[in-house]
């Protein structure tokens, strides 16, 4: 690596994002200028990375060939992200005009673990309807009884890390817990989780957490169908990717009953939505402003990540990741096209 600077495009950047990856390339002294530019990468904002090096991507940004096509015109040989998932990436187009891809694979699982549970509790305990009725002068109970975790069963689907620190923190709490993944995790199995197929985990678990990346295989897992298997009155927490559950088919599982309780951290159209300030504006979405009228949905704009020790680890990651391709010709953690 020459003392030349690279420039690294950083699109959907907000202040926090600037702060920890500029923090992240001093400590290593990474001879990059960061360029911030707090919209979307689309088509449209594509010409803002003219002359860039190195463009570093979130997950609501656009990866679609003529995006890569155009970057690649452009000169950029490198799109870091800053998310492990990579399905809005078009690897093959990427791979095909000789740009490579680069993401951070691990985090802290525990941020988003943690986040699920706190979904779990306050639909449980209904905290957040409390928090208002108080601050109102109404401390009536009614409508606010939960149940006890201890004996339940938790049923968590995908066991990587972020569902093996959950399995952890739900049998600290008591719980039995049960799960689906095509590869058993043998530190789960430890803790005496039991893999069950989906019909059975679905018809055992008392609360469904969906910890699994998106494929073609867990698109819309979540389904008429599967919600039919599910124990009546279930409480479902999604804190993976929004596409894992068809909307439309949850909505009508909150309407017969069969869905108790849903948690959401992600939305399978959030794209247009989260990580922005909309409070001023009607939100074109029927299917979300739906599920805005449940009073038992509970919804976060995609904050499961957000602690200090995850924005740390993601930067930190980005940076290597960004270093060592300028330096060796390959970053850390390649995606590669299937």
């Amino acid at each position: 690596m020459s003392d030349a600077r690279y420039r690294v495009d950083v699109f959907s950047a907000k202040p926090y994002d600037a702060r920890f990856l500029d923090a992240a390339a001093a400590r290593v002294e990474a001879p990059v200028s960061l360029v911030y530019h707090d919209m979307r990468l689309t088509e449209r904002t594509m010409p803002l990375a003219r002359g860039a090096d190195v463009v570093c991507a979130f997950v609501n940004d656009t990866l679609s060939a003529p995006v890569l096509d155009g970057l690649s015109d452009y000169g950029v040989k490198l799109v870091a992200l800053r998310s492990a998932g990579f399905n809005h990436v078009d690897l093959k187009a990427a791979e095909a005009c000789g740009i490579q891809v680069a993401r951070v694979p691990a985090y802290s699982p525990h941020a988003v673990a943690e986040h699920a549970v706190a979904l779990m509790l306050t639909l449980n305990r209904k905290t957040h309807r409390a928090y208002n009725r108080v601050r109102d002068g109404n401390f009536a109970l009614d409508g606010l009884m939960g149940f006890d975790f201890h004996g339940r069963t938790v049923g968590i689907i995908g066991t990587g890390l972020i569902g093996e620190v959950l399995a952890r923190i739900m049998t600290g709490f008591g719980c039995r817990v049960v799960a689906h993944d095509p590869v058993p995790n043998p530190a789960c199995l430890a803790l005496g989780v039991t893999y069950l197929p989906l019909a059975e985990l679905f018809a055992a678990a008392d609360i469904l957490s969906l910890q699994c990346p998106l494929t073609p295989a867990t698109f819309h897992l979540i389904n008429d169908e599967t919600i039919a298997q599910m124990r009546p009155g279930v409480m479902l927490v999604n804190t993976s990717r929004g596409a894992v559950i068809d909307t439309a088919a949850v909505i009508r599982g909150l309407k017969s009953g069969q869905i108790g309780a849903l948690g959401l951290d992600v939305y399978e159209e959030e794209s247009q939505l989260f990580f922005e300030d909309l409070s001023d504006r009607i939100i074109p979405d029927d299917l979300f402003a739906r599920l805005l009228t449940f009073p038992n949905v509970l919804i976060t704009g995609h904050q499961g990540f957000f602690t200090e020790d995850a924005l740390t680890a993601i930067a930190e990651t980005t940076i290597a990741n960004v270093t060592s391709f300028l330096s060796t010709g390959a970053p850390l953690h390649p995606v590669k096209a299937p």
